[in-house]
């Protein structure tokens, strides 16, 4: 009997989502990309950085197959906690913070969208460009070069390491010049 009750008893699923969004929050946060590559200290350039290696490491769970994709889906319903919760950390009202978090939902996916295709594609000069306008607030590409290329080197040092590995640690290009 107690054979069969392990059999039919339901695993308690792996929750990723916390672990790996400090990762890509503790990336985000090296002090080369406001120092080295030029992107200002600012909320909005923070959450542009967030935003970027959240989409790299989802990007990359989801090539694991189904574990790997309910890992992603767990980074990114951590990612959107997180920013509700700094919403409210902020001093937004409750009223506000559907309205704020909508505008939030909508950047949040517009950038997935204007990155994930360049960075499956190995696509620097859109990028670049995407980069340059989000990141840098600039039209011109040039200005998002040393950060594509950093995102592409990221996105194949990810690709390289294992499932395991990537949780564990990911493998991020080094922030330099």
């Amino acid at each position: 009997m107690i054979m069969l009750q392990n059999l039919f008893r339901t695993r308690p699923r792996e929750r990723l989502g916390q672990p790996l969004y400090e990762l890509a929050v503790r990336q985000a946060r090296d002090p080369g990309f406001y120092t080295q590559l030029g992107v200002a200290d600012r909320i909005d350039a923070r959450f542009e950085l967030y935003t970027l290696h959240v989409l790299l490491l989802v990007m990359r769970l989801r090539d694991e197959g189904e574990r790997g994709a309910q890992a992603g889906q767990d980074l990114f319903d951590t990612y959107v906690s997180a920013l509700d919760h700094a919403l409210r950390e902020l001093g937004v009202g409750d009223i506000s913070v559907g309205k704020k978090m909508r505008k939030l939902g909508e950047a949040l996916y517009g950038r997935m969208t204007a990155y994930e295709t360049p960075l499956r594609e190995d696509d620097a000069a859109a990028l670049s460009a995407g980069l340059a306008r989000n990141i840098y607030e600039s039209e011109d590409a040039a200005t998002g070069e040393r950060l594509a290329a950093y995102a592409l080197s990221s996105r194949a040092r990810l690709a390289a390491q294992d499932f395991d590995a990537v949780v564990a640690g990911p493998d991020w290009a080094e922030v330099s010049q």
